[in-house]
């Protein structure tokens, strides 16, 4: 979720761990307009620097699907908080897209900006960028019309519980590739959750099928608004071992220091994770 972005908001039910129902209850007062402003406007947004977090996001995403391998007729974003940028890259690789979070706020968001409603986030920055990154002559118009025609919903979704999307899914499954940015981490009150919510939405996904991760590392809290949200530090190498244990093969893993001067005092972020994984067949 953000530039740093530290928890979209897709969230647990209050249950019967009281990490989760706390986490749940956090959640209820996330504020996705100070979300964006803290992690998608300037600093943080200002994508004209290649070294900036914005640009090695994007970039992540660009080479990733530019490599043909990514592709397929379904997507499920995973906990998309108000966000879009996560799939710049993967509308011209998949037919159908589900967009998921937690929060109905967050849903309504993103509503906004998929009816080109007035008053939606503007993301015109981040699809110039995608289309400068990518090279293929597109105008950012067209970017942005092909994401909203490949877009088919928008669902609620808890990562927490092992049907993430529930019963009688209106998402097609299993999907033939997901993409989940500062979700499972941002959600998770312990790494035993965090693990627990990975093995729940790689059920989602197809044997053989892909999985680009993003997330935070060595982050504690972040704010959203009045509230600051709890967020289970992850470094590298638990994040690795994470996807091995739910059944991936790692095949690319990078890592971004988040530079002094990006660390404006909206969260404790040390860095970010792009993960690309390929579910093993019989898992």
């Amino acid at each position: 979720m953000s530039t740093a972005d530290p928890g979209h908001g897709a969230g647990a039910t209050p249950d019967s761990h009281p990490g989760r129902a706390a986490v749940a209850s956090a959640y209820q007062r996330f504020e996705p307009r100070a979300y964006l402003r803290n992690n998608y406007a300037p600093p943080r947004g200002d994508l004209s620097s290649p070294d900036g977090v914005g640009p090695w996001k994007l970039r992540c995403l660009a080479q990733t699907f530019a490599t043909g391998e990514v592709s397929g007729r379904t997507l499920i974003d995973i906990g998309s908080g108000p966000t879009i940028y996560q799939l710049l890259s993967a509308c011209t690789h998949f037919e159908d897209i589900t967009m998921t979070d937690f929060l109905e706020v967050n849903r309504q968001e993103l509503g906004l900006w998929l009816r080109e409603e007035a008053g939606a986030f503007d993301w015109s920055t981040y699809s110039r960028h995608v289309c400068l990154i990518e090279g293929k002559g597109e105008s950012w118009q067209e970017k942005e019309h092909q994401l909203r025609a490949t877009v088919k919903r928008v669902l609620p979704i808890d990562v927490h519980q092992p049907q993430p999307l529930g019963t009688g899914s209106l998402a097609p499954l299993p999907a033939d590739a997901l993409v989940s940015a500062f979700c499972l981490e941002a959600v998770s009150p312990d790494l035993a959750s965090f693990q627990r919510a990975l093995d729940h939405i790689t059920t989602l996904l197809r044997p053989g099928g892909h999985l680009l991760l993003i997330g935070a590392l060595e982050e504690s809290w972040y704010l959203a608004g009045e509230v600051r949200l709890v967020v289970v530090p992850v470094c590298e190498e638990e994040v690795r071992e994470a996807l091995v244990h739910s059944g991936y093969e790692v095949r690319d893993l990078r890592t971004y220091t988040m530079p002094a001067h990006l660390r404006t005092g909206v969260d404790d972020v040390k860095g970010i994770f792009f993960a690309w994984a390929q579910k093993k067949v019989g898992v």
